[in-house]
C-alpha cells in the first residue's frame, strides 16, 4: 500500500538521504517544503542548484570557492609562511570565525581511516606535499579533529614533513571553556595536561 504519492515519495526519500536527517524529520522537511508559497519553494530549489553548480575546489588550498583561487588563497594579507591543515571545508570557516589566524589553509577532504579503506592517497595529500615544495612555508598547523582518525592523520603527515625542516604543530586539544573537569574524558584532560603553558 502506497501512503504519498509518487513526487512526494521521492521528496521523502531524497531528504532522508540527508545527514542527520531521519524518516520523520525527512517527512516534516517534505511537508513543510510542500506547505510553502511556490516562490520560496523555487527559490530553496534555485538556491539548491545554484551551489551544485558554481561551487567547485580551490586549485590552491581546495577549499569550496565560487572563482579560483579562492578569495583567502589569493588575499595578499595573508600570512603565505604558515598553513593550517584542516579536515573539510565546514573547519576553514570555524577558524576564519576566531578572526586571529591570517595564514593559508589545506583542505584534506577527509582523514585516513584504515577501517573504512581509505589510506594517504585517497585524502588531499599528495598536494600539500606539492605546495610545500613551491612555497616558502615555515610552520604547518596540523588542526584535524581530535579523533582516532584525526590524530591518525596528523601524525602521518608530522612524520612526513619534518624532514623537509618545516616546523609542524598541532592545534592544542582539552577542557572547553565553561566545562567541568569532572565531566571530561580521561584523552581530554590528557591532550588539556599535554598543551597548557605558562601564565
Amino acid at each position: 500500500m502506497k501512503y504519498y504519492a509518487k513526487p512526494l515519495n521521492r521528496l521523502i526519500n531524497e531528504m532522508n538521504r540527508l545527514p542527520g536527517i531521519g524518516g520523520k524529520t525527512a517527512q516534516r522537511l517534505a511537508f513543510h517544503i510542500l506547505s510553502m508559497d511556490d516562490r520560496d519553494a523555487f527559490a530553496l530549489a534555485d538556491a539548491i542548484r545554484e551551489a551544485k553548480t558554481s561551487m567547485r575546489y580551490c586549485s590552491v588550498c581546495g577549499n569550496l570557492t565560487e572563482e579560483d583561487p579562492c578569495v583567502i588563497c589569493s588575499d595578499e594579507k595573508r600570512d603565505r609562511s604558515v598553513i593550517c591543515v584542516v579536515e573539510s571545508p565546514k573547519d576553514v570557516v570555524a577558524m576564519e570565525k576566531i578572526r586571529e589566524y591570517r595564514g593559508l589553509y589545506h583542505v584534506l577532504h577527509g582523514v585516513i581511516s584504515p577501517m573504512d579503506g581509505i589510506g594517504p592517497e585517497d585524502i588531499n595529500i599528495k598536494d600539500l606535499i606539492t605546495r610545500l615544495q613551491d612555497e616558502e612555508v615555515q610552520e604547518l598547523i596540523l588542526a584535524t579533529n581530535p579523533t582516532i582518525e584525526g590524530e591518525a592523520t596528523a601524525m602521518y603527515i608530522a612524520r612526513l614533513i619534518k624532514p623537509s625542516g618545516i616546523r609542524v604543530t598541532r592545534i592544542a586539544h582539552g577542557v572547553p571553556v565553561g566545562g567541568d573537569l569532572e565531566y571530561a574524558d580521561e584523552v581530554t584532560l590528557l591532550k588539556a595536561v599535554e598543551g597548557r603553558r605558562e601564565l
